[in-house]
């Protein structure tokens, strides 16, 4: 068997420098056999089975390395477990001290992490030493000072318990420091998954963790395949899972984890524009290319991987990218001089060429440089294609290798369409020296992270994550910090326990009550739908009776059904423009529906009493607290800001708060008023346009609504409301391509099934089946909510 002597030698030409003796030492002190990290220590797996670690660039053996099995996940999650009461307990200086020593731990052992990741990765030691290992220091750093100050930032929120973490193997170590960094600022325990291919540096990190003293059972590593995984994933006691990986595992993590109260984040693939106007500097864009899709040789999830460049600079700029490609080298990791090292795994390698065999077949123009690869290794040369169609295979699919493709556009609106003409939405660059046209462009381009003039920068000041099918969850930032934290209610569950077990309120009889305050509608009238602004009729006909407590018909309600649902999303669709309204505008319809609730105060109040019994002050206090919400929200319309991230460049990083798009909502059934426009107002404050689905039992403020905001001015297609099952038409919802998230309040086994059927275009969900106090359901967490992050990244000077 060859020795890790020998292979760091073949790698690196030469004998191993004295600064790289450690990565040796720590692989040969272990025997090239490792176990688990669970409990602050080293054990064995309990089935004794193994895999193979292979180095990419010579295919020798690096390491065998335990396959967990259920018992070993059944350990890891007892050791967090156990750990998380003392360690949530902490104040947060003491976690911040945990983690700075983490961050000093990484810069001491640099070397060590660098040579590790790059023999079990493949990538360039540049790309480890200069890129990847300061970055994991700054992220430790970065969240020690979130540690410090989550007490004041992130009052009335705690941990959210026990996290399970699964990582890829592109960025083996920097995963790793995204999401256990600020998992254990929120006073979180994980339990971390690293890739089979490349589980090294994340076992070397856990045991230089307990080695600066964090506590045993804070952060513990179980290795494995997708089979351990799964079984992090569908533990009963694991509160969260943070996944980066494929759509199609995400898919799949998304219907595994529905209804099961698990908190989620995703990031997904990508198939990210790099988009070239006429005016750029195109010695940088070349340089800018490079970065964009042969760093890490194009293993990056944001890789900019398809090339829109304006037609009339477009042969300038591929002969010159010709010329750049010729000068690439590829080649041994350890080696400081390559460009590109090798591939991940022969199975990586062999969906690269079948993806590029694809391409040819389809037509595209296939270039590669004259020289060869190495033969030994699993190496792949720079790849571009040339006339390519928008709809070929390889403009769509995310083929995770160092090929590019090009296409050309005309127009910046072109340039547009083509950039979102994936189902992805994670990154995009854009290349011009006229700043009104970046920053005009930017915004309209569907993902989580937008470069203008650069490419493949991150920070931990700047969170990371996708639109559409790339997934949902920012990494880094104060908005990466939330995925970890969850609402400390238990203070309140308990009074509204409490207030629970009181007697009922004697329910009045409608036949007692004087008419005039409570303007029922006629037994005969039926209340259609609200759609593109415009009371229409349900498809089949169907209706459905509304009674009171007492048994008394108070009106029939529209039965909404598929098709309904589906001319609900292309009114909201149609109502796109409603986005780029500007918050005052916003915050003006929304003062002119409160003010115009307010003039009906006693009719809806009425209609709330009617529906719920609950007495004529308690009614009233539901209206007056539903108008108060909507001058919140108007006021929040245009203060809801982004803001700029302490990135360390020569530049500013704008992080913009955008709507998500088409929301559907399913309303609580409690509160039928205020319950519906306490989720109605964040969405359409900042920009969404929504279909919603109202009180199942209790409708008729709902419907009744429907001449409040036809006299508001709220532009067609904008709020869009259909009565019926709640629960299934919030499946509809869910199911619905063009529906970009749903929001869900009801039942846990109809919120699981929401959450099942969003994976089919990994859609947003926010499901809760816990009871609230809509009293106080108001502020920054419905608003986040209702948001999703873009980070555009703006270098200045010369």
């Amino acid at each position: 068997m060859t020795t890790v002597s020998e292979i760091f030698e073949t790698m690196a030409y030469g004998p191993a420098p004295e600064s790289d003796k450690q990565a040796l030492e720590w692989l040969e002190r272990h025997g090239r056999a490792f176990g688990l990290f669970v409990g602050g220590r080293w054990t064995k797996g309990k089935n004794g089975d193994a895999f193979d670690v292979i180095n990419p660039a010579t295919t020798a053996l690096l390491a065998r390395v335990t396959q967990a099995g259920e018992g070993d996940v059944d350990a890891a999650v007892a050791a967090a477990r156990k750990a998380l009461p003392a360690w949530s307990a902490l104040p947060g200086h003491a976690r911040a001290r945990h983690l700075y020593a983490l961050a000093r731990a990484v810069q001491k052992h640099a070397r060590l992490l660098a040579v590790l990741e790059s023999l079990d990765n493949g990538k360039s030691i540049r790309e480890t030493r200069d890129l990847d290992v300061p970055l994991v220091a700054r992220h430790f750093y970065h969240h020690a000072g979130w540690a410090q100050l989550a007490q004041s930032e992130f009052a009335g929120y705690g941990p959210v318990g026990v996290v399970g973490q699964i990582v890829p193997w592109n960025f083996p170590l920097l995963m790793v420091a995204w999401k256990v960094a600020p998992a254990l600022a929120a006073a979180n325990t994980v339990v971390l998954k690293p890739a089979e291919f490349t589980p090294l540096t994340a076992l070397c990190l856990a045991e230089l963790a307990h080695e600066a003293g964090l506590p045993a059972g804070v952060l513990n590593v179980v290795t494995g395949d997708g089979r351990t995984g799964e079984l992090i994933v569908q533990h009963p006691d694991v509160d969260k899972i943070a996944f980066t990986g494929s759509t199609e595992v995400g898919r799949i993590i998304r219907k595994a984890t529905a209804g099961s109260g698990k908190k989620l984040s995703l990031e997904l693939g990508g198939k990210s524009p790099f988009i070239v106007f006429d005016d750029a500097d195109l010695d940088s864009v070349v340089e800018g290319v490079v970065d964009a899709i042969w760093f890490n040789q194009g293993q990056v999830c944001c890789a900019g991987s398809r090339l829109l460049v304006h037609e009339g600079i477009a042969d300038r700029l591929v002969a010159k990218l010709r010329a750049r490609m010729e000068k690439l080298r590829v080649g041994p990791s350890l080696d400081k001089a390559i460009d590109m090292g090798a591939i991940v795994a022969p199975v990586q390698l062999e969906r690269i060429r079948t993806l590029v065999t694809r391409g040819v077949e389809e037509g595209a123009t296939l270039w590669q440089p004259s020289w060869a690869c190495p033969t030994d290794g699993y190496f792949y040369p720079p790849t571009l294609f040339t006339n390519v169609s928008p709809a070929a295979t390889i403009a769509q699919v995310e083929i995770f290798g160092p090929v590019l493709v090009a296409m050309t556009f005309r127009t910046p609106s072109e340039a547009v369409e083509l950039a979102n003409n994936t189902p992805y939405g994670l990154a995009a660059s854009v290349w011009t020296e006229n700043i009104n046209l970046a920053l005009d462009v930017a915004p309209k381009i569907k993902a989580g992270v937008v470069w203008i003039n650069c490419t493949n920068l991150f920070d931990a000041a700047s969170g990371f994550g996708g639109y559409r099918e790339s997934g949902f969850g920012r990494e880094g930032g104060k908005e990466g910090m939330w995925e970890y934290l969850k609402p400390q209610r238990e203070e309140r569950s308990g009074k509204r326990e409490e207030a629970s077990k009181k007697p009922a309120p004697k329910r009045a009889s409608r036949s007692t009550l004087p008419a005039s305050r409570f303007p029922v509608p006629p037994i005969d009238r039926t209340y259609k739908l609200f759609i593109g602004g415009a009371q229409v009729r349900p498809d089949q006909g169907y209706s459905r009776k509304i009674v009171g407590p007492g048994g008394a018909l108070l009106a029939e309600v529209a039965e909404g059904n598929r098709k309904d649902i589906r001319n609900a999303v292309e009114a909201a669709h149609a109502a796109a423009t409603w986005a780029h309204t500007n918050g005052h505008a916003r915050g003006q319809i929304l003062y002119y529906v409160a003010e115009n609730l307010a003039g009906r105060a006693a009719e809806f109040a009425g209609l709330v009493e009617a529906m719920t019994g609950q007495g004529e002050a308690s009614a009233r206090e539901e209206v007056d607290a539903a108008v108060a919400r909507l001058f919140s929200y108007a006021a929040w319309a245009d203060k809801y800001d982004g803001a700029v991230h302490q990135t360390p460049i020569r530049g500013v990083t704008l992080a913009m708060n955008e709507p998500i798009g088409v929301m559907g909502i399913a309303c609580p059934d409690e509160h039928p008023l205020l319950g519906l426009v306490s989720l109605v107002g964040p969405a359409v404050a900042v920009g969404n346009s929504v279909i919603v689905v109202p009180s199942e039992a209790q409708p008729l403020a709902a419907t009744e609504l429907y001449t409040v905001l036809e006299a508001s001015d709220v532009p067609a297609g904008v709020i869009n409301i259909v009565t019926g099952a709640k629960d299934v038409l919030a499946k509809v919802l869910a199911e619905h391509d063009d529906v970009d998230a749903v929001w869900y309040f009801g039942n846990r086994a109809a919120g699981a099934d929401v959450e099942r059927a969003s994976a089919g275009n990994m859609k947003r969900t926010w499901v809760e089946w816990e009871p609230r106090d809509w009293m106080e359901g108001e502020g920054r967490e419905f608003l986040r909510q209702a948001t999703q992050v873009k980070n555009i990244w703006i270098p200045y000077g010369e």
